[in-house]
C-alpha cells in the first residue's frame, strides 16, 4: 500500500528511491498491487491562488504518467485541496481505475455533475463517496447517486442548503443498498435546523447499519396523528448524535429512530442532555457494548437527574464494554447500585457480565462536573457496606483497559488522574483499597 499527502510527485520520487535500492525492491515498486490506496494534494495547497493552480496541473503531468503505469489497481483515492484540476485529475481516474470503489473529496472545488456521473460509470466498482468539506452542488450528488443506484454504500455528506435534495434522494430509494450514511456540521456552522423526516428515510435506506448526525442542529419531522409508525432501521449497529447543543433529541425523536433495531451495538449521544435513562430502558436494543452520555462542559446549565444510572448498567451488563456518564448528575449511592450490575454482586444482574474495558460514570456534586468512576465514600466503606467492592468489579471486568479518577473528590492525593491499561488501572483500584482517604 502506498500514501502521499504531498502528492503524486513525492511518491513518484519515493518509488523511484525504493527501485534504486536492488531488483527485488525494483520489481516491488512498479507493481501496480501496491498501489491501492492513494492521497493527493498539491504541494502548495493553502497558498496564493496562482501558485496553487501552478502547482495543481505540475502535478497533473505527473499523473498523466502514474496513473496508466501504477495505479491500474487503485482502490480507495482521496484528494485533498484542489481547487481548479478536479475534472482532469477524476478524468484520468475513470480511464485508467477501474477497481475504484471509495472517492474523498476534502476541500474541493469545481466538482461538476458530469464529472461523477463519469467515473461512477467507468468505475462500475465505486461504492462509497465522501465530499464532506468540499463544493459540490446537489444536483451533481443526485445524479451521481441515481446513476450508482443499488451499488452505493457509504456516503459522507457536510450539512448545507444543497443537503435536503440529497437526502431527497434517498428517501426515494434511490440507493437501497446504503450501509453507512453520516452528515456533519462544516467549519461556518449553518443554524438552520434540518428536518429529518425519520420514517421516510427507514423506509429508502432499510439496509443503513451506521447513522451519524454530528454536531447538527436536527429536528424529527413530525409523524401527524394519522401517520403509520416506521419499519425502523434493523440492521442498525451505530447511532451516533453526538453535539454541544443536542437539547432538541429527546427521549420520543431516540425512540422513533431505533424502533425495529434490535442490533444497536454503539450509541453515542453526548451533548444530549434530554435523554433520560428511564427512555434509554426502553428501547428495543438488547445487545449495547458501547454507551457514550457525557456532558462535558454543559452539566452546571443543566437541572440533572440523579438516579437512574442502574437502568442502563443492569440492562447491558452481560454486553456493555466501554460506558461514559460523564457530567451527568448521578448521585455516589446511584452509580455505587451501577456498579454492582458489573461485580455480580445481590442486586447485580443475575447474568454473565462482559468484562466492562473503559468507564468514566461521573458524579456531579457540588463543583465537580467532570467524569467519575466513583467517589471515595463507597470504596472506603467497603469491608463492612455492601458487597459492591472493587475487588469484585476487578474480579467481573478483567478487561478493564481506561478509568478516569480526574474530578473524583475526596481521593488520596495522586490517585486524581486517567489511567490506561490493564496494569495502571489494577494499581489505582489496589490503591484505593488501601489508601487512606485524603481530606481534598
Amino acid at each position: 500500500m502506498a500514501s502521499a499527502t504531498r502528492g503524486a510527485a513525492l511518491q513518484q520520487r519515493v518509488s523511484s528511491r525504493a527501485a534504486r535500492v536492488c531488483r527485488r525492491w525494483h520489481e516491488a515498486a512498479s507493481q501496480p498491487a501496491l498501489w491501492h490506496t492513494v492521497t493527493l494534494s498539491p504541494p502548495l495547497a493553502g497558498r496564493s491562488i496562482k501558485g496553487g493552480a501552478k502547482a495543481e496541473k505540475k502535478l497533473l503531468a505527473s499523473l498523466e504518467w502514474l496513473m496508466p503505469n501504477r495505479f491500474s489497481q487503485l482502490q480507495r483515492l482521496t484528494l485533498i485541496h484542489w481547487k481548479s484540476q478536479v475534472h482532469p485529475v477524476l478524468k484520468l481516474v475513470s480511464e485508467s481505475c477501474p477497481r475504484l470503489t471509495f472517492l474523498k473529496l476534502s476541500d474541493c472545488h469545481g466538482v461538476t455533475s458530469d464529472t461523477l456521473v463519469m467515473l461512477a460509470r467507468a468505475c462500475p466498482q465505486l461504492h462509497s463517496l465522501d465530499i464532506q468539506h468540499s463544493m459540490v452542488e446537489s444536483t451533481a450528488v443526485v445524479n451521481f447517486l441515481e446513476e450508482v443506484g443499488p451499488r452505493m454504500r457509504k456516503l459522507w455528506l457536510t450539512y448545507g442548503s444543497q443537503t435536503t435534495a440529497i437526502l431527497a434522494a434517498l428517501l426515494g430509494s434511490c440507493c437501497p443498498q446504503l450501509q453507512l450514511l453520516e452528515v456533519s456540521t462544516g467549519i461556518h456552522r449553518n443554524n438552520t435546523p434540518l428536518q429529518l423526516p425519520v420514517e421516510a428515510l427507514q423506509r429508502g435506506c432499510p439496509q443503513l447499519q451506521v447513522l451519524r448526525l454530528l454536531n447538527l442542529i436536527w429536528l424529527p419531522k413530525p409523524a401527524g396523528r394519522a401517520a403509520t409508525p416506521g419499519p425502523g432501521f434493523p440492521r442498525l449497529e451505530e447511532l451516533c448524535l453526538a453535539g454541544s447543543t443536542c437539547n432538541f433529541v429527546s427521549n420520543e425523536a431516540l425512540s422513533r429512530l431505533l424502533r425495529g433495531s434490535p442490533g444497536l451495538r454503539l450509541l453515542d449521544l453526548r451533548g444530549c442532555a434530554r435523554v433520560t435513562p428511564v427512555g434509554l430502558h426502553d428501547l428495543p436494543c438488547q445487545e449495547l457494548e458501547q454507551l457514550y452520555l457525557g456532558l462535558y462542559g454543559m452539566s452546571d446549565r443543566l437541572t440533572l437527574a440523579k438516579e437512574g444510572s442502574p437502568l442502563l448498567t443492569h440492562k447491558w451488563c452481560h454486553t456493555l464494554r466501554e460506558l461514559d456518564l460523564s457530567g451527568q448528575g448521578f448521585s455516589e449511592k446511584d452509580l455505587e447500585q451501577a456498579l454492582a450490575a458489573f461485580s455480580g454482586t445481590p442486586g447485580g444482574s443475575p447474568q454473565p457480565c462482559a468484562p466492562l474495558t473503559s468507564g468514566a460514570p461521573g458524579s456531579h456534586q457540588a463543583q465537580s462536573a467532570g467524569r467519575a468512576w466513583v467517589s471515595w465514600e463507597p470504596v472506603s466503606s467497603m469491608p463492612h457496606g455492601p458487597p459492591c467492592s472493587h475487588s469484585s468489579v476487578i474480579s467481573s471486568c478483567p478487561g478493564l483497559l481506561y478509568l478516569n479518577l480526574e474530578s473524583c473528590r475526596c481521593l488520596p492525593r495522586g490517585l486524581k488522574r486517567a489511567y490506561r491499561g490493564p496494569e495502571e488501572v489494577q494499581w489505582c483500584l489496589e490503591q484505593l483499597l488501601t489508601c487512606p482517604p485524603s481530606p481534598s
